[in-house]
């Protein structure tokens, strides 16, 4: 059975920074594409990140230059470190599988 489990959220001023991890079991997480989404209050479904299973790695505009996606395969999981985080960051961040598996998210708020 998948199972994605993201951790690290909370609350954080603007300027600041989180570490947001998904715990992966039940798959081979090395030969998989992984993603960030995120769902902001009343919005739908956002795309954040992806890499690809060479460390391809791709982001969208709205997070460009701030968040960075990684994977250890080592310890099957994926991690979105996210720098100088705004308002508009606030949701909740999921992981998802390439096959379209996802976690049960993780909230991030960023206000003062």
């Amino acid at each position: 059975e998948v199972q994605l489990v993201e951790s690290g959220g909370g609350l954080v001023q603007p300027g600041g920074s989180l570490r947001l991890s998904c715990a992966t079991s039940g798959f081979t997480f090395s030969n998989y594409a992984m993603n960030w989404v995120r769902q902001a209050p009343g919005k739908g479904l956002e795309w954040v990140s992806t890499v690809s299973v060479g460390y391809y790695r791709t982001y969208a505009d709205s997070v460009k230059g701030r968040f960075t996606i990684s994977r250890d395969i080592i310890k099957n999981t994926l991690y979105l470190q996210m720098n100088n985080l705004k308002p508009e960051d606030t949701a909740v961040y999921y992981c998802t599988k390439d096959t379209g598996e996802r976690g049960q998210g993780t909230q991030v708020t960023v206000s003062n």
